[in-house]
């Protein structure tokens, strides 16, 4: 979870509200939300315990026709985007830090530590599983510290963490809901236990724990973080920048200091790209399991890799680093993937009226409280960004489309093998 979006948002979010309550208010909000979809993700993860994310979950709850395009969604822009905008904000950063300009460019060093990691997770899944542990512990480690440094030292920041006059405008605003777009994008990956669930032990006590535990974290961790980034400099030196965390730094420790904070940012990013590049491909695994037409995403090498699923993904990163910036993937791809969010939460209310006597190792806390606040919350969310980002919304509804008539095209093909 922790990787482009507390890293990057702060800058894009303080023009609009240059309030520190309002940016507080707004890291709390996304966490409660992304808690409310993870207590949901976490009934119907335990009940049907299969790696696969939205494609697995929904092709249960609905047709195998709204998994495939969920699936669809997930190996064309909700896995490849994050990792190719994380992997641009770690080429920003490591730039900024050591204030060089590369020969090549920062989109081709993006690729290059996105080869890198992929030649990574083709060795083994345990390989894997033993990296992504050591190098997400070394990230919660540096934020860890950066709060602390931030809250000890203070810095320029003028900001106030209390309500003042102006701030009820703020909330109320379409200011407010377009941030928050930024950070329910920063929260993503709160779901990603279950996309692995066929490869935990346990699934039915640990994705669970997974879910709720790892979100509840991240968003104490999200929320200190933005606070420590606001004390530190004024909010006119944070707008616009993609890397606040260096500007912040420069206050604490001075340019070197801040130079040696976006050092160790970057390399937290590298985590966060590793774990897309791991999770991800297991969603191209099981289509291709499932649908003969794509059959060749679902083979494994002996150590339990899905190459040709990481390769697959390998491609579509490269081909988004070197045609996107990190905002547009980040507008884009969270419009889209919160269609299938919204669909997969409404499959807990629609399982418990189908299937009732379905047995439920873990049961969703709060409902359906915490349920209706998600899809309320989201539905709002997403009619305010085709009002405001009309281009975004087309951009998503095109992707759904084309996945449409995949689905549709694998299935006609399928018809005539079998009529042969």
């Amino acid at each position: 979870m922790i990787g482009t979006g507390v890293f990057g948002a702060l800058g894009y979010q303080v023009a609009a509200l240059p309030s520190g309550f309002v940016i507080v208010l707004l890291w709390v909000t996304g966490g409660l939300l992304a808690l409310c979809g993870a207590v949901n993700y976490a009934e119907l993860s335990a009940a049907m315990p299969r790696s696969g994310g939205e494609y697995a979950l929904l092709s249960e709850l609905y047709h195998p026709g709204v998994g495939f395009v969920g699936g669809w969604v997930s190996l064309t822009a909700g896995f490849p985007a994050p990792v190719a905008s994380s992997a641009l904000l770690f080429s920003a950063y490591l730039t900024s830090a050591l204030q060089v300009t590369w020969p090549m460019g920062e989109k081709v060093m993006a690729a290059g530590l996105v080869t890198v990691l992929t030649g990574a997770h083709l060795v083994s899944v345990r390989a894997s599983g033993r990296f992504q542990t050591v190098i997400t512990g070394a990230k919660v480690v540096l934020m860890g510290g950066l709060i602390v440094v931030g809250m000890v030292a203070g810095g320029a920041g003028e900001v106030r963490f209390v309500p003042v006059a102006g701030d009820g405008a703020l909330v109320a605003g379409p200011g407010f809901v377009l941030s928050l777009f930024y950070v329910m994008y920063a929260y993503a990956g709160w779901n990603a236990a279950c996309y692995v669930a066929g490869e935990v032990e346990n699934p039915q006590r640990n994705v669970p724990r997974a879910l709720l535990l790892g979100t509840g974290l991240v968003m104490v961790l999200y929320t200190l973080l933005n606070a420590a980034m606001l004390r530190a400099a004024p909010l006119g030196e944070l707008a616009g920048r993609a890397d606040p965390a260096v500007v912040a730094a420069g206050r604490w420790f001075g340019p070197a200091g801040g130079g040696v904070v976006g050092l160790l940012v970057a390399a937290g990013l590298v985590s966060t790209v590793s774990a897309m590049t791991w999770t991800g491909p297991r969603v191209a695994q099981a289509m291709g399991r499932d649908c003969a037409a794509l059959g060749f995403l679902g083979a494994t090498t002996r150590e339990g890799v899905p190459r040709t699923a990481v390769l697959v993904q390998y491609v579509l990163v490269l081909a988004l680093i070197f045609s996107s910036s990190v905002e547009q993937l980040m507008i884009r791809t969270e419009f889209v993937v919160q269609v299938f969010l919204l669909l997969t939460v409404w499959g807990v209310v629609k399982l418990r009226r189908s299937d009732p006597m379905l047995e439920r190792p873990y049961r969703a806390w709060g409902y359906p409280v915490t349920t209706v606040l998600f899809l309320a919350a989201t539905g709002m969310i997403m009619g305010i960004m085709v009002k405001q980002r009309p281009d975004e919304a087309k951009w998503g509804a095109g992707l759904v489309m084309i996945g449409v008539l995949v689905y549709l095209f694998s299935k006609s093909g399928e018809g005539k093998g079998k009529k042969r």
